[in-house]
């Protein structure tokens, strides 16, 4: 399997935006759709690529494959996941962060807050 990927952006999947009168969903912020909304088919697509790398991790370890070729194959689902992740990360920026500096104040400190704990996150991972 290779792990050659075109840089995509991540999909919010259903049910992101509010309903008529509904509160926002915690962490929305109210600004309409996430800012991965736009490249959600690319989102998707590049999600059933890696979701394919773990379904063959799982034939490797069935077929009795060599361990150190197992391993590969770990290391490259795990980077194609951690892309993922740098491309939603960037895309919040951009969309969530970007929107939030228009407004200032405690909205602006909380997504900035939520953007270096989810940093955070990713490098602890």
């Amino acid at each position: 399997m290779t792990t050659t990927q075109a840089r995509t952006e991540p999909d919010p999947g259903p049910g992101t935006e509010p309903q008529a009168g509904a509160p926002a969903p915690a962490g929305h912020g109210g600004h309409g759709p996430h800012g991965y909304s736009a490249q959600k088919d690319a989102h998707l697509k590049r999600l059933r690529r890696i979701e394919g790398q773990i379904r063959g991790l799982q034939r490797m370890v069935d077929e009795d494959v060599y361990c150190i070729d197992v391993l590969t194959q770990v290391s490259a689902s795990t980077k194609a996941l951690q892309s993922f992740a740098l491309s939603l990360l960037e895309e919040h920026l951009r969309h969530c962060v970007a929107a939030a500096a228009e407004q200032g104040g405690v909205e602006l400190d909380a997504k900035v807050a939520e953007a270096s704990a989810a940093i955070g996150r990713l490098l602890r991972s």
